[in-house]
């Protein structure tokens, strides 16, 4: 019997790439001896259903085409199940194809989904105090894989997604000049495994794995698979200052900086006030919130 695979696309990711890739994949895919089923969610929370009932209807896997945010919506559909998912980077940011050294050539891909070889991973949990919180996941509870973070740079995503103009790219250099004019320290508790910590925070970003917004390895020592998770507090800064530690973040060495700690837990609790959390680049739902690391909750399918 031939294996049905889901293939699941955002046509404007990546600047209208993963819309090109979607034949190429396709044909490589059938010429795997695999029948595709074709996914087009107009919206995340589209996408979302369209992944959950075809992981339902029993395909043998879920293939993305698109960036993180395709990604975040795609693990929300087989995120605890056992249909494995395979990733193919074509968006703006790829920080889970380039975490997980996928390959990313059509003909490369379907070599890669019909051997049928997985890497058992680690998700994020996040669990909103708020039921009818947005997102993507149901009932307040969003599954996540890379980074969750609340607090300069969830600031800035949603100054950016308020705007609507400039188009582009130049909507997020506006927010982030806005967000640095109103830099301040906020207040916030994190209680990790039970333990408080009350503490000021220009940001905290909790890693399942090691890097988001296209290549900063906020958590870089976060393993996908060890059954914890990576919580980077960087504390108050200047604006001075935090202009200056955001490229070492690139190399990860921005944890050496005194106003910056990384501690480790398996559960972790958000609160502050008027913060809203961001995962794989997506809005979740504002704080308070609990993040829990959820072992062997991921089938992803690698080379």
């Amino acid at each position: 019997m031939t294996k049905v695979v889901a293939l699941l696309v955002n046509p404007t990711a990546g600047r209208g790439r993963a819309g090109r890739l979607v034949e190429p994949v396709r044909s490589e895919l059938r010429r795997a001896g695999l029948d595709v089923l074709l996914l087009a969610g107009r919206s995340a929370a589209e996408s979302v259903a369209l992944t959950k009932s075809a992981v339902a209807d029993g395909v043998s896997a879920v293939v993305a085409v698109g960036g993180d945010g395709l990604v975040h919506c795609a693990v929300q559909g087989v995120a605890g199940t056992s249909t494995p998912l395979a990733v193919v980077a074509a968006g703006t940011g790829n920080d889970a194809a380039d975490v997980l050294q996928l390959p990313r050539s059509p003909a490369a891909v379907a070599a890669m989904v019909a051997a049928g070889r997985t890497r058992i991973l680690d998700a994020g949990l996040a669990v909103s105090d708020d039921a009818t919180a947005s997102g993507p996941g149901d009932s307040g509870k969003h599954w996540w894989l890379g980074v969750l973070g609340a607090g300069f740079d969830s600031a800035v995503n949603e100054r950016a997604n308020r705007m609507r103009w400039p188009p582009g790219p130049r909507r997020y250099d506006l927010a982030i000049f806005a967000e640095l004019y109103r830099l301040r320290p906020r207040p916030a508790s994190l209680v990790l495994d039970g333990k408080r910590i009350d503490t000021e925070i220009t940001l905290v970003a909790v890693g399942n794995g090691p890097q988001y917004g296209g290549g900063f390895r906020i958590c870089p020592d976060a393993r996908l698979d060890d059954a914890l998770l990576d919580v980077c507090v960087v504390g108050p800064l200047s604006r001075r200052e935090l202009v200056r530690l955001k490229p070492r973040t690139r190399l990860g060495r921005h944890v050496d900086h005194p106003a910056v700690q990384v501690l480790r837990a398996r559960e972790v609790r958000l609160e502050s006030p008027g913060l809203v959390a961001y995962a794989d680049g997506e809005r979740l739902a504002p704080l308070p919130l609990t993040v829990r690391c959820i072992p062997a909750a991921l089938s992803v399918l690698v080379p």
